[in-house]
């Protein structure tokens, strides 16, 4: 080791401001090639995140297209920096030097003019009903769309086209195929993605509405007791289901207990 560090080494001994991985570009890990270190939001970032969610009233979904980062970041970020913000009126000390240090050691996204690109943001989770294998006889001249293909796995699972977060965006796509102005589609996308997001604010308010008129309060002197109507058929057939009362909590598992079978009966 110390031969290393008075060769090749040396360079590794202090930080430089920028990444210093053992590996090439962005691999911390010269053994595994398969990690890669992917950039982080840069502090102007987040900001420039923040200002247009909180100060201009752009909607998530239009943040999250404009610069392409996720959704989930996106509201994450806003929350965050919301703390951050009420902790500086409070005065509260910011570990400021050591974010820095971080931050210095990571790769991170900038968006110098307004614009760019974090992570792909429309990707698909796998449905597990589509794991499996078919083969589903059709006439060659038919038009086998992404809504048939959805349809074959189960009557449930949404096409692509519904299950992808960000569906305004092709619908943008197709205004501008139609002849649109790429202004008045865009301004069309902005649209359609705040009126999802209030009427995802409607359901939201309505579900909490609907919970809190199921539950019965009981200030005491110290404490609130909360009390809530539950129906014993709502845990299911096995008792598992995530309706059941307390099902968050776990299922404990009887693969220690004498007598089990701990092999697999059938193939599915």
């Amino acid at each position: 080791m110390r031969e290393w560090m008075a060769s090749t080494g040396h360079v590794f001994r202090e930080p430089t401001g920028q990444p210093n991985y053992l590996g090439d570009e962005n691999h911390p890990f010269p053994a595994n090639r398969n990690f890669v270190s992917d950039p982080v939001l840069s502090e102007e970032a987040r900001e420039e995140i923040w200002r247009r969610v909180v100060k201009q009233g752009e909607a998530i979904k239009t943040v999250s297209a404009n610069f392409s980062v996720d959704m989930r970041r996106v509201a994450a970020v806003v929350r965050l920096k919301e703390v951050e913000k009420a902790w500086e009126r409070e005065g509260k000390k910011m570990a400021t030097p050591y974010a820095k240090a971080v931050m210095s050691m990571l790769p991170q996204t900038y968006f110098r003019d307004g614009t760019g690109a974090h992570e792909p943001i429309n990707e698909i989770h796998v449905h597990s009903h589509t794991m499996q294998q078919i083969f589903l006889p059709t006439s060659e001249s038919r038009q086998f769309t992404r809504e048939d293909a959805a349809k074959a796995f189960g009557d449930h699972i949404l096409p692509a086209d519904k299950r992808v977060p960000h569906p305004e965006l092709i619908t943008l796509e197709k205004d501008l195929l139609a002849g649109k102005s790429e202004h008045e589609a865009k301004k069309a996308f902005e649209n359609r993605a705040m009126e999802s997001e209030v009427k995802a604010a409607e359901r939201l308010r309505k579900k909490k509405k609907a919970e809190e008129e199921r539950m019965t309060r009981v200030k005491a002197s110290r404490f609130e007791f909360r009390f809530e109507d539950v129906n014993v058929d709502d845990a299911g057939k096995d008792g598992r289901s995530r309706r059941g009362t307390g099902w968050r909590y776990g299922v404990p598992f009887y693969d220690r207990r004498r007598g089990e079978v701990k092999i697999p009966t059938k193939v599915e």
